[in-house]
């Protein structure tokens, strides 16, 4: 399928807005050119992507609010031959999306846990009394809409325009630097070419739960002068206090420094996978219509 782009979806999500980005700015191409291929899950999304289904597949990874995309990272742990091919940064603008012409009439507001978690501070002080009510994606919040006058979604101004539904506020998220990386993701090559890249992403789980297991690993960059932009661990689901660990790295997959750094990491993990190394693309505001 050339071309084909898995999101996140249905159309109208801010993964949506971030797959066309990419076909905008990397491909060079637009709606019309790219097949977006939308999935009701962030764990599909990706499987068609292992599965070969698609040709790349765009998903949230990290929030500048509410952290990381946990259901992101725990899927791609527990997949093969998906790799990194590009990061873009997009900035997240929220909308009330309502039918009811007023706030008092709002009785119920539904959207994605991570939509509804940066507006917190905006529900408190304009809708206190509202019922909350998670969804899989904030494009799929909007179904509730149409039939009821008292439901309102937070969502993207797009999605309201491709569902034709009226905007009840706008700029509600807490805090107006809101922005969300996202990861394009692709199957991984045999022997893959190693570009250059600004940032380098792997994971790996300890082999024992002793001391030094953690510092050793992260010596190895250290004692080379590699900056470390994040690190998270999350729990491997075998044994409470067994931990997977994810990390980012500032540096060129490319460069006999980091691919050193790499094979001395080696001894000291159970598991490592690498996920790539990769350039970051920040998405203006002006190139995607939210």
């Amino acid at each position: 399928m050339t071309g084909s782009i898995a999101y996140l979806g249905p159309p109208g999500t801010y993964t949506e807005s971030a797959a066309l980005a990419y076909a905008q700015t990397v491909q060079g191409g637009s709606e019309a050119v790219a097949c977006l291929c939308p999935y009701p899950t962030i764990a599909q999304t990706l499987q068609a992507v292992a599965a070969e289904q698609v040709n790349v597949g765009v998903v949230p990874v990290e929030n500048s609010i509410q952290g990381s995309v946990t259901m992101t990272l725990d899927t791609l742990w527990g997949l093969e031959h998906l790799r990194i091919q590009q990061a873009l940064v997009l900035p997240i603008h929220h909308v009330l999306i309502s039918q009811a012409t007023e706030l008092v009439a709002v009785e119920t507001v539904y959207s994605h846990p991570q939509a509804l978690a940066q507006c917190q501070r905006w529900l408190a002080q304009h809708l206190p009394q509202v019922q909350q009510v998670a969804s899989n994606s904030t494009t799929e919040a909007l179904e509730h809409l149409p039939q009821d006058p008292t439901a309102a979604a937070i969502a993207s101004e797009r999605a309201a325009g491709l569902h034709q539904l009226p905007i009840l506020a706008r700029g509600i998220n807490d805090y107006p630097g809101n922005c969300t990386r996202f990861w394009v993701m692709g199957w991984a090559t045999p022997q893959p070419e190693l570009k250059p890249s600004s940032h380098v992403s792997l994971a790996f789980s300890a082999p024992a739960n002793v001391p030094g297991a953690l510092v050793k690993p992260l010596q190895v960059f250290a004692q080379r002068g590699i900056n470390l932009s994040r690190i998270e661990s999350r729990p491997t689901k075998r044994s409470l206090g067994e931990y997977l660990f994810f990390i980012d790295l500032e540096a060129n997959l490319a460069e006999a420094q980091v691919q050193e750094a790499i094979a001395e990491l080696r001894p000291y993990t159970e598991v490592l996978k690498i996920f790539g190394g990769y350039e970051v693309i920040a998405v203006a505001r002006s190139q995607v219509n939210h």
